[in-house]
């Protein structure tokens, strides 16, 4: 996927967006700031904001700054921030995967149906990690590929054509982690026939370490590490998200 071709891509479906994928995805945008439990003074970070359909979720005692690439969706979240008075709210016209903040800038990064979107996940990953400071949380709410081979099976199949629609079908949730500094402390299926994951990790990278051991909640949410740039003792999971 080129940067431009998906600029135009959201752009196109701006006017339209929240009236055709708002209460889709109303759930998942939902828990994602509900679970949140944002502290005042709070720096937060929204990646691809789109038509801003989820600021106003917020709590007002946080600082949020949030980002798009399509000029079309940023347009609506002017207005909507606008309407709602959020003063808390600040807006820039960015590329995910060439953010223009300094390192650690953020104590949590929201990624909501992003990381299948973009040209490069990759750099986005990074660069939300990059952005925000060690033991902060970076969350990403999206479609991921499942371990069914059969399902994965068809995801890979329709994912060409899906591209075209600005999205994509065949990325795994092990795929994105892979390499990475980021450690899962809750997965949650959301929306719709639960084809969404709510993932909330821990960013670990200067050597911050979680738990190794991992818990499951009673309530269906698993809480558990990813393998990868784990280093020895540190903070629990829960201790780096509180």
């Amino acid at each position: 996927m080129d940067l431009h071709k998906v600029e135009r891509v959201y752009t196109s479906y701006a006017g339209v967006y929240d009236r055709i994928f708002g209460k889709v995805f109303h759930e998942g945008r939902e828990s994602a700031i509900r679970n949140l439990n944002v502290q005042p003074n709070e720096r937060i970070l929204e990646v691809g904001v789109g038509t801003g359909i989820a600021l106003p979720m917020y709590p007002r005692h946080c600082r949020i700054i949030a980002i798009d690439f399509s000029e079309g969706m940023l347009e609506i979240a002017k207005k909507r921030t606008a309407e709602h008075r959020m003063d808390h709210v600040t807006l820039h016209r960015m590329d995910a995967g060439a953010m223009e903040f300094e390192d650690n800038s953020f104590d949590t990064v929201v990624a909501a149906y992003v990381v299948t979107a973009v040209p490069d996940y990759r750099k986005v990953v990074s660069e939300m990690i990059r952005v925000c400071r060690p033991g902060g949380r970076i969350i990403m709410l999206n479609h991921f590929s499942k371990e069914n081979k059969v399902i994965a099976a068809v995801e890979k199949v329709i994912s060409p054509l899906t591209k075209h629609l600005g999205w994509r079908t065949d990325l795994s949730l092990n795929t994105v982690l892979e390499g990475t500094d980021l450690h899962v402390a809750r997965k949650q299926n959301v929306n719709p026939l639960r084809f969404w994951a709510l993932v909330e990790c821990v960013n670990c990278k200067n050597g911050y370490a979680v738990h190794k051991n991992g818990v499951s909640h009673s309530n269906g949410t698993t809480v558990y590490t990813h393998s990868a740039g784990a280093h020895a003792a540190g903070h629990t999971s829960e201790e780096a998200l509180a």
